[in-house]
């Protein structure tokens, strides 16, 4: 992201990202790194750019729905501020790794507002009830190892290792399985949204993509002459 000073958030700013999010799932992609050239990750929404009903652009539930709808994995790599709409964008995204020095937080509640993106669903989501309530009401500006603590982001790096740590998260999981990967987030997503049971129903169908894959067949290929973790993997 690189959209002067602070990378604040509009309509047409999450358009274009999640445009080009699917244009490279679609163009071959297998996986997606999400930083920022700005100072901060994002320091939230543009609220300039807000309607009178303080909407601007496609439903947060549209929105959301694309992000989830992305079949590789995607990394949000966050340093400086990752507030509000910021940190929502974050939290769309299936892993987080956090600068050490980085500060997160859903802070609308200053402005006498709400999360609007998901903010609050996803960090109860990761972290429970009490720390969604905790997190959205107080808003504070969160350190990233107490994130951590708490499941709501996945890693804290050094400052200086974050280019290099979240660069190789992304060439690892794009060197996966990329089938596999796919299931696994089409899966996980149903048991988020739909519980154990219905993730345990879809188990079966979803596994058949996997067991269809080139990927897989590679992988056992590789496992039977030479061992686990050999397999070189392309993605289909």
């Amino acid at each position: 992201m690189a959209k002067p000073p602070h990378n604040l958030l509009n309509g047409s700013f999450i358009e274009d990202l999640l445009t080009a999010f699917e244009d490279a799932a679609a163009n071959g992609a297998r996986a997606i790194l999400l930083r920022s050239e700005m100072k901060h990750f994002s320091a939230g929404a543009d609220v300039d750019g807000f309607g009178a009903d303080g909407k601007d652009g496609a439903s947060a539930v549209d929105v959301l729905d694309r992000f989830a709808a992305i079949p590789i994995p995607t990394i949000a790599a966050v340093h400086g501020l990752a507030l509000g709409g910021g940190f929502e964008i974050a939290l769309a995204c299936d892993f987080i790794m956090a600068g050490a020095s980085s500060r997160l937080g859903l802070v609308e509640t200053s402005i006498g507002l709400m999360p609007l993106l998901g903010g609050v669903q996803r960090v109860v989501e990761r972290a429970g009830l009490a720390r969604g309530k905790e997190i959205a009401m107080f808003g504070r500006r969160h350190e990233p190892e107490l994130l951590e603590r708490w499941g709501v982001i996945n890693v804290v790096v050094a400052d200086e290792a974050l280019e290099d740590a979240s660069r190789s998260w992304a060439q690892q999981l794009a060197a996966g399985p990329t089938v596999a990967y796919g299931a696994i987030k089409e899966l996980a997503g149903i048991a988020s949204n739909q519980g154990v049971r219905a993730a345990d129903e879809a188990q079966e169908a979803t596994a058949n993509t996997v067991w269809a894959s080139e990927d897989l067949k590679s992988g056992l290929e590789s496992f039977a002459e030479s061992g686990p973790g050999t397999a070189i993997f392309q993605g289909s």
